[in-house]
């Protein structure tokens, strides 16, 4: 049987130092788990830029259409910041994410007991928390046309578009029903079906996806407002959250601080089966380039890793892997090996991004 394949960009900033941690696990798998991947590397973001002058070359773009999956750093940073809106680093991850159809995006928001202290809010209320936004990716106010800054009436005007189909809200919808059968079984479907008719579309075709081919799932809908409001008081009434491509943007990051710490929280982009019967993949931490602290051995790698795990869950039908995998990260954090954004000022000398890389290595040894 042929190796299992993978495209890493790493990208810009902490994004580098990360997948090095990334590049020791994969290789653990092949070494004790007779996991073996076909691993090549490339650009994209202001590395590519800095390169090709483009955020993601098309050679890039075909690398990432042939493999079985893409894992990715972060892109983006001060550097960049007066590049044109076209060439920025931020429209290559947007360009690989379109061009891929990766539909749907699984944010993952899980509290580890180790760090429920770290939470913005009260432990009861985040301890044990286990959620998953599904977000739709490659629609909505972030692709829909007319968009532009135009002139009217002697003055600027910016506009957004806000457009869904019946058949992309039908395949995200699917996604996560489908996720939430191997979860609590339980969906929460959020949108603005009060003030806005994409809303009122959503909300009907998620409820006859349901009727038709998910009774069995619990459904309920919310206005995303109120899911807002409802994540920071009480998060654990949701298991699958799912809505669209802007509300979903807001709700995730919300729902990630919940956890203690963004470099915790890692990130799947899934799309249609290809001909190995594997979906379309990228996976990411959520963390992004964080240039204030690169270079430095600061970076915790663990929302990298896990994003792996995230790879081996639902790329490659190893979910006994990933679960190993996250025990490991759960482990080492219960020792007390921590990064420094997952320590309080009195807690000693922090573990540097490749000593946090060698403790989960440890872990993974120590589960054989």
């Amino acid at each position: 049987m042929s190796n299992l394949s993978l495209l890493i960009l790493p990208g810009d900033g902490i994004g580098q130092e990360v997948m090095v941690e990334v590049r020791k696990i994969i290789g653990w798998y092949g070494e004790n788990r007779d996991l073996k991947f076909d691993v090549s590397e490339d650009l994209i973001g202001g590395a590519a830029y800095d390169a090709h002058g483009t955020p993601l070359s098309d050679e890039t773009m075909a690398k990432a259409q042939a493999v079985d999956a893409v894992l990715l750093g972060a892109v983006g940073g001060p550097k960049y910041d007066d590049l044109d809106f076209s060439v920025k680093p931020e429209r290559g991850l947007l360009r690989i994410r379109k061009e891929m159809d990766l539909f749907a995006n699984l944010r993952p928001a899980q509290c580890f007991d180790a760090l429920a202290d770290f939470s913005s809010l009260k432990k009861d209320i985040v301890s044990g928390l286990d959620i998953m936004i599904v977000r739709e990716l490659t629609s909505g106010s972030y692709f829909g046309e007319p968009r532009g800054i135009f002139v009217e009436n002697g003055e600027r005007v910016g506009i957004n578009t806000q457009r869904y189909t019946e058949s992309e809200i039908d395949r995200v919808a699917r996604a996560a029903f489908e996720l939430a059968r191997r979860r609590s079984n339980k969906v929460c479907s959020m949108e603005k079906a009060n003030v806005m008719e994409s809303g009122i579309l959503w909300r009907e075709v998620v409820t006859a996806v349901h009727k038709a081919d998910y009774a069995d799932v619990e459904l309920s809908h919310m206005y995303a407002d109120n899911g807002a409001m409802q994540l920071v008081r009480a998060p654990k009434q949701f298991d699958v959250i799912l809505t669209d491509n802007l509300f979903g943007d807001i709700l995730s990051d919300c729902a990630a601080m919940l956890t203690g710490s963004l470099g915790m929280l890692p990130s799947a982009s899934l799309g249609s089966p290809m001909e190995n019967g594997r979906p379309k993949a990228l996976y990411e931490p959520v963390h992004g380039s964080a240039p204030d602290i690169m270079g430095q051995g600061k970076a915790n790698p663990c929302a990298c890793i896990l994003s792996f795990a995230m790879a081996l869950r639902y790329s490659f039908d190893q979910g006994t892997e990933a679960k190993r995998l996250e025990s490991a990260v759960e482990k080492v954090l219960a020792d007390g090996v921590r990064t420094g954004d997952l320590m309080q000022a009195s807690d000693g000398t922090p573990a540097t991004t490749s000593e946090m890389g060698d403790a989960v290595i440890a872990a993974l040894n120590a589960s054989l």
